[in-house]
């Protein structure tokens, strides 16, 4: 029996028109009236999931959220953190240093600042509206080497930026887990913060074993869950390499595919 289904939000919970639909809304409802967690997995921030989290009735005490690709683990209600893998402004002067070289954009993610960057483009103002947050302008040569930074984020067109990503050094893959959000984020995080270890921290909180878990998602910074749940589901809008790693292809984001899951496996229909 399933216990916890973590679901990553664009193109997964999310249709083409970043809507959930009445039937995937209808499902989750369902499988939590049955006793089993539900949670989002996102690389959004809290901010970024609040209206969706309403939609679905997750808000209190009880509910839980992986943002930041999981760098945190919060409680929805109090937004208390009970788990936290972060950076520091060095890593962030240090991925801005490469991303100049590579003539990308940075951007990045502070607990005291918001969104921060120290040129703002389209990439990043795409950042700022789907997630409800401003936007500061700033060169990050003015961090502290030691100031909390949740994430860093290269921003570009996406022929630019998979051509910055084929001149990473492999010394980088050491220091961050390096992950794909779309073709035109990639996003850098502390070395063992990640979707899976996220789940991970949290089925074992809740006292589930990984077998009773359900990871659904599409893109790279869904691998690791993916990987780590007792059912890995890929959409069928996931990208090649995503559905390689998956128990199971279920439908596209724009026909259901999270319902259909959670029906047949959680509701037995």
């Amino acid at each position: 029996m399933y216990k916890l289904v973590a679901l990553d939000m664009d193109g997964t919970l999310l249709n083409s028109q970043k809507e959930i639909s009445v039937r995937t809304k209808q499902a989750i409802t369902e499988a939590r009236a049955q006793g089993v967690h539900v949670v989002l997995a996102s690389g959004r921030p809290l901010e970024g999931m609040a209206d969706y989290l309403a939609q679905l009735e997750m808000t209190s005490e009880s509910d839980y959220v992986l943002s930041y690709n999981a760098s945190l683990v919060q409680r929805v209600e109090s937004k208390q953190i009970i788990h936290k893998l972060i950076m520091q402004g060095s890593d962030a002067k240090n991925i801005a240093s490469l991303a100049h070289d590579f003539g990308v954009h940075v951007h990045a993610f502070s607990p005291t600042r918001g969104l921060i960057t120290p040129e703002n483009n389209t990439y990043t103002s795409h950042e700022s509206t789907i997630n409800g947050v401003e936007v500061t302008e700033l060169d990050f040569a003015e961090l502290d080497n030691d100031e909390e930074i949740i994430k860093v984020m290269m921003v570009a067109d996406p022929e630019i930026l998979s051509a910055a990503i084929a001149q990473l050094p492999a010394s980088l893959y050491e220091q961050y887990t390096i992950v794909q959000s779309a073709p035109f984020f990639l996003e850098l995080l502390n070395p063992r913060s990640n979707k899976g270890a996220g789940v991970a921290m949290l089925a074992e909180h809740l006292n589930i074993d990984a077998s009773e878990v359900i990871c659904m998602g599409d893109a790279g910074n869904d691998h690791h869950m993916i990987k780590y749940a007792g059912l890995g589901v890929a959409m069928g809008n996931a990208t090649e390499d995503t559905k390689a790693l998956a128990n199971l292809i279920t439908a596209s984001n724009d026909d259901d595919g999270v319902a259909k899951v959670i029906e047949e496996f959680i509701l037995n229909k």
